[in-house]
């Protein structure tokens, strides 16, 4: 596996495994018998709820968290039931999806690709083949796709859209073993710190659209990534560029946001009409003081980068999600 450690539980550990990881198998459970809702096309961006696509799109992407919570079920339990949940659920959507290429629109696939990475020696061959194609033809279209820009890179191809690119071509990359696609993503990485990250920290979504939400859309991908290429004993917390920024550094600005020594309020500044947009629509997040707990998952994401983002994973909640638990169950040291 090269993302999640997730050892099978002993039986005495299931009995007093964390309520977390209790409430997580036991959801995965009462989607046994669930059809897949797989579709050809996902499409949020830029929509507001109930507009076009929207609400069918947020309903079928349900499965992609469902399929890596199943995953991390069976590794837990060892229970058949729930690999044969992953193999359906895999199969139906990698023999229907056809990717846009949109990185929102497609962000949550890293629960598909963590689903195949945990799962895939024990998988049928129809299914396990099925889905490297698929998840090849994901992060070589990327790749290519950035690669086919003129440089340096502006507009989408340096805020956080390009962070939930590089998040799914690393992921993909390493569950593959591909050495090219590896070699690319951490290319790509690199120059994105470069692009996104100014050296005081600071990130381009900061600057555009005055908000820490978008800070924390920016960082949580390459914090995704980083896991991803750690498990293959690449190091890119500190990867810095010219300009001497990098993540950690990013990780290291919000901090004190996160920590609520410092506060900011949302939007006010920002150059997107969408923002405006969602703001009148009443959307919660988009108008007053930005909420810390908002950015949990991506501190106890980097504490398993690193220690030191512990205590502040701990003072935004006293677990982490429960995924998390049973994926990576310990803390980086």
């Amino acid at each position: 596996m090269n993302f999640c450690a997730a050892p099978a539980l002993q039986t005495s550990e299931r009995t007093n495994a964390d309520p977390g990881v209790k409430a997580l198998v036991s959801n995965v459970q009462a989607h046994l018998n669930d059809a897949p809702r797989a579709v050809a096309r996902l499409h949020t961006q830029g929509l507001l709820p109930h507009e076009r696509m929207y609400d069918q799109s947020v309903e079928a992407e349900q499965d992609l968290d469902l399929l890596r919570d199943a995953a991390l079920a069976w590794r837990a339990t060892s229970d058949e039931r729930y690999l044969a949940l992953v193999d359906r659920l895999l199969f139906a959507w990698v023999t229907t999806y056809q990717p846009s290429f949109n990185p929102v629109d497609e962000t949550h696939f890293d629960g598909l690709i963590l689903a195949y990475d945990m799962t895939a020696s024990a998988l049928p061959v129809k299914t396990r083949n099925a889905a490297m194609t698929f998840l090849s033809k994901l992060a070589s279209g990327y790749i290519a796709q950035i690669d086919a820009q003129p440089r340096p890179l502006t507009g989408t191809w340096r805020n956080n859209w390009q962070s939930h690119r590089i998040k799914l071509i690393s992921m993909a990359a390493f569950t593959l073993d591909n050495r090219k696609m590896i070699n690319a993503a951490q290319r790509l990485f690199t120059e994105h710190i470069g692009d996104n990250i100014a050296p005081d920290g600071a990130t381009v979504d900061f600057t555009e659209r005055d908000s820490l939400r978008y800070v924390t859309y920016d960082l949580q991908p390459l914090v995704m990534a980083a896991l991803a290429a750690r498990r293959h004993n690449r190091n890119w917390l500190p990867l810095s560029t010219a300009s001497g920024a990098s993540l950690a550094d990013a990780l290291n600005w919000l901090t004190p946001y996160a920590l609520g020594t410092k506060s900011h309020d949302e939007f006010v500044h920002s150059s997107l009409p969408l923002d405006t947009q969602r703001r009148e629509a009443g959307l919660p997040g988009y108008t007053g003081p930005w909420e810390p707990k908002n950015a949990t998952e991506l501190f106890y994401l980097a504490a398993r980068l690193e220690g030191r983002y512990t205590p502040i994973a701990l003072r935004l909640a006293p677990a982490p999600p429960a995924w998390l638990a049973v994926c990576l169950p310990f803390t980086a040291r």
